[in-house]
Protein backbone atom coordinates (compact mmCIF):
# COMPACT_ATOMS: atom_id res chain seq x y z
CA UNK A 1 0.00 0.00 0.00
CA UNK A 2 2.77 2.50 0.85
CA UNK A 3 4.98 1.12 -2.07
CA UNK A 4 4.04 -1.25 -4.91
CA UNK A 5 0.24 -2.00 -4.72
CA UNK A 6 -1.33 -4.00 -7.81
CA UNK A 7 -5.46 -4.17 -6.46
CA UNK A 8 -7.75 -6.39 -8.22
CA UNK A 9 -10.61 -4.21 -9.72
CA UNK A 10 -9.76 -0.04 -8.83
CA UNK A 11 -7.70 2.37 -9.36
CA UNK A 12 -6.78 5.04 -6.41
CA UNK A 13 -8.46 8.86 -5.89
CA UNK A 14 -6.30 10.71 -7.81
CA UNK A 15 -4.43 13.14 -5.22
CA UNK A 16 -1.45 13.14 -6.32
CA UNK A 17 0.08 10.67 -4.02
CA UNK A 18 -0.46 7.88 -6.02
CA UNK A 19 1.10 7.04 -9.27
CA UNK A 20 -1.40 4.33 -12.03
CA UNK A 21 1.48 2.97 -14.17
CA UNK A 22 0.98 3.34 -18.16
CA UNK A 23 3.43 1.91 -20.49
CA UNK A 24 6.35 4.32 -20.13
CA UNK A 25 5.87 3.81 -15.86
CA UNK A 26 5.96 0.21 -16.48
CA UNK A 27 9.03 -0.30 -18.47
CA UNK A 28 10.70 2.32 -16.60
CA UNK A 29 9.74 -0.02 -13.09
CA UNK A 30 11.04 -2.99 -14.51
CA UNK A 31 13.92 -3.24 -12.87
CA UNK A 32 14.35 -4.80 -9.47
CA UNK A 33 16.89 -1.79 -8.34
CA UNK A 34 14.19 0.75 -8.98
CA UNK A 35 11.78 -0.76 -7.33
CA UNK A 36 13.70 -0.41 -4.65
CA UNK A 37 15.47 2.78 -5.24
CA UNK A 38 11.68 4.01 -4.87
CA UNK A 39 10.60 1.76 -1.91
CA UNK A 40 14.28 3.30 -0.45
CA UNK A 41 13.33 6.70 -1.17
CA UNK A 42 9.46 6.26 0.15
CA UNK A 43 10.38 4.41 3.49
CA UNK A 44 13.47 6.90 4.41
CA UNK A 45 12.98 9.72 2.98
CA UNK A 46 15.39 11.76 0.71
CA UNK A 47 18.74 10.32 0.24
CA UNK A 48 21.90 10.70 -2.45
CA UNK A 49 22.99 8.35 -4.79
CA UNK A 50 26.13 7.29 -2.77
CA UNK A 51 24.11 6.48 0.53
CA UNK A 52 21.47 4.28 -1.77
CA UNK A 53 24.60 2.42 -3.17
CA UNK A 54 25.18 1.84 0.44
CA UNK A 55 21.66 0.27 1.02
CA UNK A 56 21.93 -1.21 -2.05
CA UNK A 57 24.73 -3.20 -2.54
CA UNK A 58 25.71 -1.74 -5.45
CA UNK A 59 28.05 0.95 -6.54
CA UNK A 60 26.87 4.72 -6.56
CA UNK A 61 27.45 4.81 -10.79
CA UNK A 62 24.88 2.18 -10.82
CA UNK A 63 22.74 3.85 -8.49
CA UNK A 64 22.99 7.37 -10.38
CA UNK A 65 21.69 5.91 -13.41
CA UNK A 66 18.83 4.17 -12.26
CA UNK A 67 17.96 7.50 -10.45
CA UNK A 68 18.40 9.69 -13.44
CA UNK A 69 16.10 6.66 -15.77
CA UNK A 70 13.70 7.23 -12.63
CA UNK A 71 13.69 11.24 -12.65
CA UNK A 72 13.52 11.42 -16.46
CA UNK A 73 10.03 8.80 -15.76
CA UNK A 74 8.62 11.18 -13.35
CA UNK A 75 9.30 8.74 -10.22
CA UNK A 76 11.81 10.87 -8.26
CA UNK A 77 12.44 14.09 -8.35
CA UNK A 78 16.13 16.42 -6.98
CA UNK A 79 15.11 17.71 -3.71
CA UNK A 80 17.08 21.06 -4.02
CA UNK A 81 16.87 22.23 -0.76
CA UNK A 82 19.14 19.87 0.03
CA UNK A 83 21.35 19.59 -2.95
CA UNK A 84 24.60 21.02 -3.56
CA UNK A 85 26.95 21.34 -6.57
CA UNK A 86 29.18 17.98 -5.50
CA UNK A 87 26.04 16.01 -3.83
CA UNK A 88 22.44 15.43 -5.84
CA UNK A 89 19.93 14.57 -3.27
CA UNK A 90 16.65 12.74 -4.64
CA UNK A 91 13.25 12.10 -3.39
CA UNK A 92 10.33 10.21 -4.60
CA UNK A 93 7.29 11.94 -6.32
CA UNK A 94 5.09 9.97 -5.10
CA UNK A 95 3.96 7.54 -1.77
CA UNK A 96 1.85 4.68 -3.87
CA UNK A 97 2.49 2.81 -6.88
CA UNK A 98 -0.66 1.20 -8.89
CA UNK A 99 -0.56 -1.62 -11.27
CA UNK A 100 -3.99 -2.81 -12.42
CA UNK A 101 -4.24 -3.08 -16.13
CA UNK A 102 -4.73 -6.01 -17.66
CA UNK A 103 -5.07 -5.03 -21.19
CA UNK A 104 -1.52 -2.92 -20.65
CA UNK A 105 -0.10 -6.62 -19.31
CA UNK A 106 -1.27 -8.27 -22.44
CA UNK A 107 0.46 -5.83 -24.85
CA UNK A 108 3.89 -5.44 -21.99
CA UNK A 109 4.15 -8.83 -20.63
CA UNK A 110 7.71 -9.11 -20.12
CA UNK A 111 7.62 -5.86 -18.67
CA UNK A 112 4.71 -6.61 -16.27
CA UNK A 113 6.27 -9.94 -15.59
CA UNK A 114 9.44 -8.43 -14.66
CA UNK A 115 7.95 -5.64 -12.41
CA UNK A 116 6.00 -7.88 -10.92
CA UNK A 117 9.14 -10.15 -9.91
CA UNK A 118 10.68 -7.13 -8.87
CA UNK A 119 8.12 -6.72 -6.19
CA UNK A 120 7.75 -9.84 -4.92
CA UNK A 121 11.61 -10.33 -4.66
CA UNK A 122 11.21 -6.99 -2.34
CA UNK A 123 8.70 -8.45 -0.64
CA UNK A 124 10.67 -11.56 0.27
CA UNK A 125 13.92 -9.41 1.18
CA UNK A 126 11.62 -7.82 3.47
CA UNK A 127 10.94 -10.70 5.19
CA UNK A 128 14.03 -12.16 5.25
CA UNK A 129 15.92 -8.34 6.86
CA UNK A 130 13.29 -8.56 9.63
CA UNK A 131 13.84 -12.31 10.33
CA UNK A 132 17.78 -11.72 10.90
CA UNK A 133 16.64 -8.68 12.84
CA UNK A 134 13.81 -10.46 15.11
CA UNK A 135 16.28 -11.59 18.12
CA UNK A 136 17.33 -8.24 18.51
CA UNK A 137 14.17 -7.05 18.28
CA UNK A 138 12.12 -6.13 22.07
CA UNK A 139 10.28 -8.59 22.59
CA UNK A 140 7.07 -6.87 22.22
CA UNK A 141 7.54 -6.09 18.75
CA UNK A 142 9.00 -10.16 18.58
CA UNK A 143 5.73 -11.44 19.34
CA UNK A 144 3.94 -9.81 17.43
CA UNK A 145 5.63 -11.27 14.62
CA UNK A 146 3.29 -12.98 11.95
CA UNK A 147 3.96 -15.26 9.20
CA UNK A 148 0.66 -17.56 8.24
CA UNK A 149 -0.94 -18.50 5.43
CA UNK A 150 -4.94 -19.44 4.63
CA UNK A 151 -5.74 -22.07 1.94
CA UNK A 152 -9.55 -20.82 0.80
CA UNK A 153 -11.93 -21.93 -2.09
CA UNK A 154 -12.78 -18.95 -3.56
CA UNK A 155 -14.68 -17.40 -7.01
CA UNK A 156 -13.06 -14.75 -8.53
CA UNK A 157 -15.92 -12.28 -7.46
CA UNK A 158 -15.44 -13.85 -3.46
CA UNK A 159 -11.66 -13.17 -4.22
CA UNK A 160 -12.44 -9.78 -4.92
CA UNK A 161 -14.53 -9.19 -2.12
CA UNK A 162 -11.89 -10.44 0.48
CA UNK A 163 -9.33 -7.78 -1.36
CA UNK A 164 -11.51 -4.81 -0.34
CA UNK A 165 -12.22 -6.18 2.82
CA UNK A 166 -8.90 -6.63 3.90
CA UNK A 167 -8.50 -2.82 2.38
CA UNK A 168 -10.91 -1.69 4.56
CA UNK A 169 -9.08 -3.32 7.80
CA UNK A 170 -5.85 -1.81 7.02
CA UNK A 171 -7.78 1.24 5.92
CA UNK A 172 -8.75 1.97 9.61
CA UNK A 173 -5.04 2.17 10.57
CA UNK A 174 -2.41 4.92 10.71
CA UNK A 175 -0.53 4.79 7.37
CA UNK A 176 2.95 5.69 7.68
CA UNK A 177 3.65 9.07 6.59
CA UNK A 178 6.25 11.93 7.12
CA UNK A 179 3.36 13.47 8.80
CA UNK A 180 1.32 10.64 10.73
CA UNK A 181 4.96 10.14 11.82
CA UNK A 182 5.43 13.12 13.73
CA UNK A 183 1.95 12.82 15.56
CA UNK A 184 2.60 9.26 16.10
CA UNK A 185 1.81 7.91 19.67
CA UNK A 186 5.08 6.69 21.78
CA UNK A 187 5.46 3.45 20.66
CA UNK A 188 4.03 3.10 17.86
CA UNK A 189 7.07 2.00 15.23
CA UNK A 190 6.85 0.87 11.01
CA UNK A 191 4.46 -2.24 10.59
CA UNK A 192 4.87 -3.60 6.86
CA UNK A 193 1.84 -5.40 6.57
CA UNK A 194 2.50 -7.52 2.86
CA UNK A 195 -0.72 -9.34 1.35
CA UNK A 196 -0.69 -11.70 -1.51
CA UNK A 197 -3.77 -13.12 -3.05
CA UNK A 198 -2.05 -16.13 -4.96
CA UNK A 199 -4.90 -17.97 -7.29
CA UNK A 200 -4.13 -21.48 -8.58
CA UNK A 201 -6.53 -22.36 -11.20
CA UNK A 202 -7.36 -26.22 -11.79
CA UNK A 203 -6.33 -27.14 -8.28
CA UNK A 204 -8.00 -30.48 -7.52
CA UNK A 205 -10.78 -30.26 -4.49
CA UNK A 206 -9.21 -32.79 -1.73
CA UNK A 207 -11.68 -35.93 -1.77
CA UNK A 208 -14.44 -36.08 0.23
CA UNK A 209 -14.14 -38.59 3.76
CA UNK A 210 -16.00 -41.18 3.52
CA UNK A 211 -18.06 -41.94 6.73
Amino acid sequence: MTDHTPPPSEAPSPDGRSVVLDAKGLRAMAHPVRVQVVGLLRKHGPSTATRLAERLGVNSGTASYHLRQLGAAGFVEEDTERGNARERWWRSVHRTTWFNDPELAEREPEAALAYQQSVASLYALRTRQTLNELQTMPRAWRERFDLSDWALRLTPEETTALYRELEDVIGRYRRDTPENAATAPAGAERVAVITHILPEPNTPAPEAETP
